[in-house]
């Protein structure tokens, strides 16, 4: 499970598994931004447990669904790709993106450079 691909169906239903720590169909259903079918949320979630992304525990009449691959995990291959495709491989240029967002503010900033200077083993 190196390359972690979710389209955005699935994808919404893992921030649900990843955010609840687990939940039944109904539950995903409630907590998704967009409104389906009992039938469409249970076959994103069979779809994702055939890739090995989550799997179920019998809870009564109904199945409890739980992640099996983390979000950093499956965050890390989002975002290497991203790095790929759009900056080019450059985690600079990458980078450089993110710290120019104008709606960040000076205490994110300052836990970003924290960040870095733990990376080089600096004192912040």
């Amino acid at each position: 499970m190196t390359d972690i691909h979710f389209p955005p169906r699935e994808l919404a239903v893992m921030s649900v598994l990843w955010k609840q720590g687990s939940a039944t169909v109904a539950e995903v259903r409630e907590h998704l931004d967009e409104e389906l079918a009992y039938t469409s949320v249970l076959s994103a979630l069979q779809t994702l447990e055939d890739k090995g992304y989550v799997h179920h525990e019998p809870e009564g009449r109904a199945y409890r669904y739980f992640p099996s691959v983390a979000a950093d995990k499956a965050g890390k291959s989002a975002i290497g790709r991203i790095k790929d495709a759009i900056f080019q491989g450059s985690t600079e240029r990458m980078f450089a993106q993110l710290v120019s967002d104008r709606k960040l503010g000076r205490a994110e900033l300052e836990r970003m450079r924290a960040l870095l200077a733990e990376r080089l083993g600096d004192e912040p």
